[in-house]
């Protein structure tokens, strides 16, 4: 009967009775040692620390030289901070440069450029990279080489052509100089995104009576969309950093932008450091600004290609 009564006794799964239907409590792995640092990632973490902070010296010794006064940084030099704050270095390049223009005339070129650059991109990309045209890897090396010739180069050419058409010290110039060059740019990159776009979807969209545009629009544009974002991005900050085309095309004080204002205070022999360290400050806040609000949309499209 006690052998009888063992074997009608109910077992679960790993044969332990009195526990049908469910599983032993598994155990609880020590995630100390999955995440243990080794010495490795310390260096590693060191190092980009160590970077961080070489990066960053050169913005805070334009930061505490904005609010100093010319007899202070004579007095103690750029490494020290201010004794008392001075706003008259700002004031000065405010009102000197007339800097609400050249605010608007960097915003609206890098606006302009960002945007038609990403567009022409993406319409040069959906052709060598799902249109499939002849030769698309030559046109795409010949677009990478072309946009790895300096400025300098560029130049005289550019030069010669603005000045016969009548564009030249006309922002439209630049505008048309920088889209052709930060297009090059995008086109290579999408060119090679758009080469690995899945075959399938295409194929199905096709069926379903869509059309190029529709797809492009309907089906290549909402998937390709945060690396568009990280582009517009891109374009808007490379284009408002440029210094030597604009240098040259824009030659009136009413179409310059931030950077060539900023080389107005500099002389021949000398040089107001307090004041060209507070126009450095001011032109580097509007830039610094665009990337804080669109930090998240640059986090998710350098992301969004990293989980197929």
């Amino acid at each position: 009967m006690s052998q009888t009564t063992i074997l009608e006794e109910p077992t679960g799964p790993a044969g332990a009775p009195g526990t049908q239907g469910t599983r032993p409590p598994a155990k609880r792995k020590n995630r100390s040692s999955t995440t243990r640092k080794t010495f490795g990632d310390w260096m590693i973490l060191l190092v980009a620390i160590l970077i961080g902070l070489l990066i960053a010296v050169p913005f805070f010794l334009i930061l505490i030289n904005s609010f100093k006064s010319p007899a202070d940084y004579n007095a103690a030099g750029p490494l020290t901070l201010p004794t008392n704050l001075y706003f008259d270095g700002m004031v000065n390049f405010w009102e000197r440069v007339n800097f609400p223009e050249k605010l608007w005339n960097s915003f609206f070129i890098s606006s302009i450029v960002a945007i038609l650059a990403v567009v022409i991109s993406l319409l040069n990309a959906f052709a060598l990279g799902i249109g499939r045209v002849r030769g698309r890897t030559w046109i795409v090396l010949l677009i990478l080489l072309a946009n790895m010739l300096p400025q300098e180069v560029l130049l005289y050419p550019l030069y010669f052509m603005f000045k016969s058409v009548g564009l030249y010290d006309n922002q439209w110039a630049v505008i048309i100089i920088f889209v052709v060059i930060q297009s090059a740019f995008g086109t290579y990159l999408l060119a090679s995104v758009l080469g690995t776009f899945p075959k399938e979807i295409l194929e199905a969209a096709s069926l379903d009576g869509a059309s190029r545009w529709t797809i492009l629009y309907r089906v290549v544009y909402p998937i390709t969309k945060p690396t568009l974002s990280v582009l517009v991005i891109f374009f808007f900050i490379w284009t408002w950093n440029e210094f030597l085309i604009p240098l040259t095309f824009l030659v009136s004080n009413a179409s310059q932008t931030v950077p060539v204002s900023i080389a107005v205070l500099q002389g021949d022999r000398l040089m107001d450091v307090t004041t060209t360290s507070a126009s450095a400050l001011l032109g580097l806040l509007p830039t610094l600004i665009f990337f804080l609000i669109f930090q998240r949309t640059l986090t998710r499209g350098i992301t969004a290609g990293a989980v197929k």
